[in-house]
């Protein structure tokens, strides 16, 4: 045997050595691509969910659920009490540097102000619009604005004095809302396909920004250190606009049914949940180039969103559905049953 054929030889007896083991070492994942559902946390009881919010300093969950706010320690999967009385429940904002929250209850038109520790209802304040849908904390006013999604106006509450400071005509049926954190808040317009800056200590509109080829804009996310927005649409897509000017810098794909949307300013990422049964997780590579890193399958109906920027977990509240009834003169597109029992959050990490 020649040395070179020798050497060829043992070359492909040392392959052969080592089986499966690939050549060359796998890099780390992409940051985003391995979330996955690694939790479900089964909560109950009846009727339908809008959105949830994340108390980080209490490992507390709490979800808009039928006529009441459901409140989890997530740690545990533990049921920990309820917010009873909040008829047509939508959102629930958080004031931790007041101990408080607050309700949308679109039903009766009002807000419910409970203790964050105690969880006990401390009193109601009437807003000045019709059915208050997404609401909002602004740690910068400490006011608290509800969206009056039958209005078309936002109704602006004094955190600490329970007490009506103003409202806002908005010119649209107003969807979720962001603040910038310096007394700033954007929110999408349904109807009208646009996102407008809202100035939260003198209540006027400061700017109107139409959303081009966005139907239905609702969720909506803020990366602050790059001031960028990135807007949920009906048609599948998200939008990333630029905060200062509205310019939509960049795009990427997403599924059908979009209501939630979070950013992670640590992994530099943006979700957005989906009615049809996924987690889109999108990387902001800079401020004005994205691109979707991961696809991830969770449950239909699992329209809505929370986010843990401490340990990265994403939140999603779904639950089970029935046939719909027959859509009648009344209810030309009415909703189908919610199976009693099956309301549960999917807890995904990466």
């Amino acid at each position: 045997m020649t040395p070179l054929r020798r050497c060829h030889t043992v070359f492909w007896c040392l392959l052969a050595g080592l089986g499966a083991t690939p050549l060359l070492a796998q890099g780390p994942a992409e940051p985003g691509s391995t979330y996955h559902v690694t939790r479900r946390i089964r909560v109950g009881g009846q009727g339908f969910w809008d959105y949830l919010s994340y108390d980080r300093t209490r490992h507390r969950l709490f979800l808009s659920h039928g006529t009441q706010v459901d409140v989890v320690a997530v740690d545990s999967g533990a049921l920990v009490g309820h917010i009873l009385d909040t008829p047509g429940v939508h959102g629930i904002a958080l004031a931790q540097d007041l101990g408080r929250g607050f309700v949308s209850n679109g039903r009766d038109g009002s807000v419910t102000i409970f203790d964050l520790g105690t969880l006990a209802t401390l009193g109601r304040v009437a807003v000045t619009g019709r059915n208050p849908d997404a609401i909002l904390y602004d740690s910068a006013t400490h006011r608290v604005f509800t969206f009056n999604g039958g209005s078309a106006n936002a109704t602006a509450i004094d955190a600490a004095g329970d007490k009506v400071i103003g409202t806002l005509a908005l010119g649209g049926k107003p969807e979720f809302a962001v603040s910038n954190g310096r007394g700033e808040i954007l929110v999408n317009i349904e109807d009208r396909s646009e996102l407008v800056g809202i100035d939260a200590r003198a209540l006027v509109v400061r700017s109107r920004w139409p959303l081009p080829d966005c139907e239905e804009p609702t969720a909506l996310a803020i990366d602050r250190q790059h001031g960028r927005l990135f807007s949920g649409c009906a048609n599948g897509r998200m939008l990333v606009l630029d905060v200062q000017s509205g310019r939509v810098v960049a795009t990427a794909p997403i599924g059908a049914g979009v209501d939630g949307a979070a950013y992670d300013p640590v992994l530099g990422l943006a979700f957005a949940s989906t009615g049809d049964g996924a987690l889109s997780v999108i990387r902001e590579d800079r401020p004005d180039r994205v691109h979707v890193v991961a696809n991830v399958p969770t449950q239909a109906g699992g329209r809505t969103l929370a986010l843990d920027t401490l340990t990265h977990r994403v939140f999603i509240a779904t639950a089970s559905l029935g046939p719909a009834p027959a859509a009648t003169r009344e209810q030309p597109r009415p909703r189908p049953a919610v199976i009693p029992g099956s309301f549960v959050v999917l807890v995904l990490e990466p």
